[in-house]
């Protein structure tokens, strides 16, 4: 009889030990359902370093897209000559975290996070433009001229590196699950870019000197721009567009679904 209740007791602090096992462990893999819904796809792996601090590392790409909020951008980014309909963007962002929990339990509560972000944002800009050419026969005979109407698409990355903070609230949710709620916060740094258009073979000069012209006229306060006319190795030119200029960005409202372990 002895032995059947020892027994007994060891199974029952062994269920007590997975139970907690379950609902505990120092790992939480999650990924932000907002985000997803509006394909920036992300994974973020968070670790406890204690019951109020932990560490976390993400990732989020979204995929090559048209311009949302075209009317907010046109604020930002004058110039009558841009094709806002087939502007596109992608992106990537690598997030370095940390969080200080003001609950009692690991990885759980109401929390502030500081965070640095560094950020990859692709461009593929359309830019209608016109010039006027005299093209010449086979045996140098100058034609008539030719009034041309085309688009050049500026292409490029824009990189980025901010610092903020949040803060939002996390829960365990059944055994595993864990959702975290982004309050609100937001970040600020620099950015950097280049952009190019590779003219082809062939293309008057007049061409990339007309094009140049119309890029020069954007106005996109605060960034700065510059563009210049480069000659490439194989005898074809670019059109080279540089900016810099101050990074912020809105970090909120982001609903987190999470598997701790």
């Amino acid at each position: 009889m002895k032995k059947i209740f020892i027994l007994l007791v060891i199974i029952a602090v062994s269920e007590n030990i997975n139970a907690q096992s379950l609902i505990g462990g120092n790992h939480i893999l999650k990924t932000n359902l907002s985000a997803d819904a509006l394909q920036n796809y992300n994974i973020t792996f968070e670790k406890s370093l204690n019951h109020f601090m932990s560490i976390s590392a993400s990732y989020s790409t979204m995929p090559s897209r048209t311009l949302p909020l075209q009317s907010l951008a046109k604020n930002f980014i004058d110039n009558p000559n841009i094709n806002f309909d087939n502007f596109k963007i992608s992106n990537s962002a690598f997030t370095l975290e940390s969080r200080f929990y003001l609950g009692l339990q690991k990885m759980s509560g109401i929390y502030i996070a500081p965070y640095a972000r560094f950020g990859n944002l692709e461009v593929n800009v359309p830019v209608n433009y016109q010039y006027t050419y005299t093209p010449t026969a086979p045996n140098g005979t100058p034609l008539s001229p030719l009034s041309v109407a085309t688009t050049a698409n500026l292409k490029g990355p824009i990189r980025s590196q901010s610092v903020g903070a949040y803060f939002g609230m996390q829960f365990q949710l059944l055994t595993k699950l864990v959702l975290d709620f982004w309050v609100i916060g937001g970040h600020y740094g620099s950015s950097n870019g280049k952009l190019q258009f590779d003219a082809p073979a062939g293309t008057p000069a007049v061409a990339l000197d007309e094009l140049k012209k119309v890029v020069d006229q954007t106005k996109a306060h605060p960034f700065n721009l510059s563009s210049s006319i480069v000659n490439n190795s194989d005898g074809t030119k670019s059109l080279v567009t540089n900016t810099d200029g101050p990074w912020l960005g809105i970090r909120g409202a982001g609903l987190t679904l999470g598997l701790r372990f």
